[in-house]
């Protein structure tokens, strides 16, 4: 994102199914680059501690298999992916970036009592329809001729933008003599991503397994299960069970857990116990310099010792 998209030179590098869309917009492209980043690295922070921790997603748009066959792996990065760059598109257009598009309308409502709309806000509505169409090509990649694959990927891109505009909310910015808010002036904002992110994966965690079949006159999403809930537009869904990721598995997508750090004391995901698959863990001490006994020197600086410490680390065997 950082340089200038050509045409000849940088469309061509994308999925066939993303290759109309950047030639006619070549001004989105740095924009859905940056968003791209981000998702690799909201992903990886999200799983840091659990047996998937994401690392393959770096290979993208090379994806591995547990992100190629409607795993709930693949579930969490299509929908985080589709709502980063709706959001990108949204800023980039506030900010002044795109020639096509600029701040998002005012809102309809009245606003509350001392304040009043003004702003820019974020352009979350040209956000979701640019980025349904960059992220729909890339939902269809790799399913050959796999009807359902394509519906679970589909629906969990819609999932990502539903959740992204769902968190547009109202922020303001006090007017006043020495500074006492008489006036506030507000407008429409999107969080960070690392907010959506975070909702994102506690849908992971619920995602319900389904089936593309027959209902009526069309094909739809249902639950596996009979007994389950039915599907709603706010469900991450997907079509396979994942692997345990406890061992090497290239044609799974499982590269292990060998090797990786654990937390001996923890019970959570990212604990010895459960990192480790039952496997046991090494222990070894590392020696570590830092700061330390900082003081304040008159006038104006900090002065610090350098310290040893030694810590213990476990790593799974």
């Amino acid at each position: 994102s950082g340089v200038a998209w050509n045409e000849s030179q940088h469309c061509r590098l994308l999925l066939p199914e993303q290759l109309q869309l950047c030639r006619r917009h070549l001004e989105l492209m740095p924009s859905i680059a940056r968003a791209a980043r981000r998702t690799q690295q909201l992903c990886q922070q999200s799983f840091a501690d659990m047996r998937w921790n994401c690392s393959s997603i770096q290979s993208a748009p090379s994806f591995g298999p547990e992100l190629l066959t409607g795993t709930r792996e693949a579930a969490f990065v299509h929908a985080l992916a589709a709502a980063a760059v709706a959001q990108g598109i949204a800023r980039s257009c506030a900010s002044g970036e795109l020639p096509l598009c600029s701040c998002g309308p005012g809102p309809s409502e009245p606003p509350a009592p001392g304040s009043r709309w003004g702003g820019c806000g974020d352009n979350l509505s040209h956000g979701l329809q640019l980025g349904a169409a960059f992220t729909g090509g890339a939902a269809r990649a790799g399913t050959g001729g796999a009807p359902g694959l394509r519906a679970v990927n589909r629906h969990n891109g819609a999932v990502g933008r539903a959740v992204l505009s769902d968190s547009l909310d109202t922020r303001c910015k006090c007017h006043g003599v020495s500074g006492s808010c008489s006036v506030k002036t507000c407008w429409k904002g999107l969080p960070d991503l690392s907010e959506i992110a975070s909702d994102l994966k506690s849908r992971y965690l619920a995602a319900l397994k389904v089936t593309h079949r027959l209902v009526g006159p069309r094909k739809q999403l249902i639950p596996k299960e009979g007994d389950a809930r039915p599907v709603t537009e706010m469900d991450l869904v997907y079509l396979i069970n994942s692997p345990d990721y406890c061992t090497p598995n290239p044609q799974l997508g499982s590269l292990g857990t060998q090797d990786r750090p654990c937390n001996r004391s923890s019970v959570g995901s990212g604990s010895c116990d459960l990192l480790c698959c039952g496997r046991g863990y090494n222990t070894y001490t590392e020696e570590v310099q830092e700061r330390c006994h900082c003081r304040y020197r008159w006038c104006c600086s900090v002065v610090c010792r350098r310290c040893r410490r030694r810590l213990q680390r476990h790593v799974c065997k």
